[in-house]
């Protein structure tokens, strides 16, 4: 007698092999004492095959593979790290994954641990230090193997601590200052500040604005002793002014009414500078609902050069940071820190570039 069931090769009768099928799945979550049961094998081999499967002869293998696949059996992380020591998983804290820069990040960190068999837990701090400090302390709970993190302010000791305590950190899109016990990956960010102002001043415009985030985020207090910079080298051949508008935040809604207080400033700047592209879109946004033509009135320049920089009307001239490969060192570091023995800590540093588009009005002057 022949029949059509999830374990053919089982020994026994067909109709006895299905009953078993049937109380399994009503019982709910499969075991891998059942597995074991119904492909009539024992817990360790099992467990080899989801494992070691090269031990397992292939026609056992194959069987309980089956088994497996018929009966819809998850492995249990938490009992497997238990016994190996290693979750498999690396917990990522950003600022903002609504940020366009950081899911390019992402997918570069993801790639690569991806193809060493690793998973992302990410995580969303919204610039909230007490939210950063609850996602910590859940990766630590789970026993992650690592963590990569833009911190929220400058104070690194708590991921330091974390660091010491075991959990492989990467420092993302941050500089590690004087904590040589921590990697880093970073954007030369007070270069790329000098390169957005410098390409307005060179345009001969000498009331630029500076729109920015909070100067306790590092990356908007380097992009701004970048443009205070590029303004000390403008003064040398003309009289050139910058003013900074501070903004409680980086989204497009901060940067939308940053474009209320650009206009009602006197005199009224002939270029706008952003410190990300979300706040340049604001400003975009802000300006065209007020009749504002960019460049003829306004130029402006973003941050980042997100996907969508190119496809604005105008594009969006922008400083290009290498999110994918920031995101893809920091992985690598993490992944020689956490497996490879004589790890040395060691801080990368990208180089920003401008991409001149339409926004700026460069090929007009």
């Amino acid at each position: 007698m022949t029949c059509k069931s999830y374990a053919t090769s089982v020994p026994g009768d067909c109709q006895g092999t299905q009953a078993r099928q049937v109380n399994v799945k009503e019982r709910g979550r499969v075991t891998i004492s059942e597995v074991a049961r119904l492909a009539r094998v024992s817990l360790g081999t099992v467990s080899n095959v989801l494992n070691n499967p090269a031990v397992v002869a292939p026609a056992t293998r194959a069987r309980v593979l089956e088994v497996i696949n018929a009966t819809g059996f998850v492995r249990s992380t938490a009992a497997h790290q238990l016994r190996v020591g290693r979750s498999r998983t690396v917990g990522v804290v950003l600022l903002d994954i609504a940020n366009p820069f950081f899911a390019e990040v992402v997918k570069g960190a993801e790639q690569v641990l991806a193809d060493r068999g690793y998973v992302l837990m990410v995580f969303s701090s919204e610039d909230s230090a007490e939210r950063e400090h609850r996602y910590l302390r859940v990766l630590e709970e789970h026993r992650v193997d690592g963590l990569l993190i833009t911190p929220v302010g400058r104070d690194l000791e708590r991921i330091s601590t974390l660091a010491r305590r075991g959990t492989s950190t990467v420092l993302l899109d941050r500089d590690r200052g004087q904590l040589l016990d921590l990697c880093s990956v970073t954007v030369d960010d007070v270069r790329g500040g000098e390169l957005a102002a410098a390409h307005l001043f060179g345009l001969g415009h000498e009331r630029v604005a500076f729109v920015n985030g909070p100067t306790s985020i590092r990356q908007c207090a380097d992009r701004q002793r970048g443009a205070l910079r590029a303004l000390r080298m403008a003064r040398r051949d003309r009289p050139a002014g910058l003013t900074e508008l501070v903004m409680a935040g980086l989204t497009v809604d901060h940067g939308e009414r940053a474009a209320a207080q650009l206009l009602a400033l006197e005199p009224t700047p002939t270029a706008v500078m952003c410190a990300n592209d979300l706040l340049a879109l604001g400003v975009l946004k802000g300006l065209s609902d007020r009749g504002v033509r960019v460049p003829d009135d306004v130029a402006v320049v973003g941050y980042d050069d997100v996907s969508f920089a190119s496809m604005l009307s105008p594009s969006l001239t922008s400083v290009r940071q290498p999110k994918y490969e920031l995101g893809a060192a920091a992985a690598e570091l993490l992944l020689e820190e956490a497996l490879g023995p004589g790890h040395e800590h060691r801080a990368i540093r990208f180089e920003p570039e401008l991409v001149v588009r339409a926004s700026s009005g460069a090929g007009r002057r």
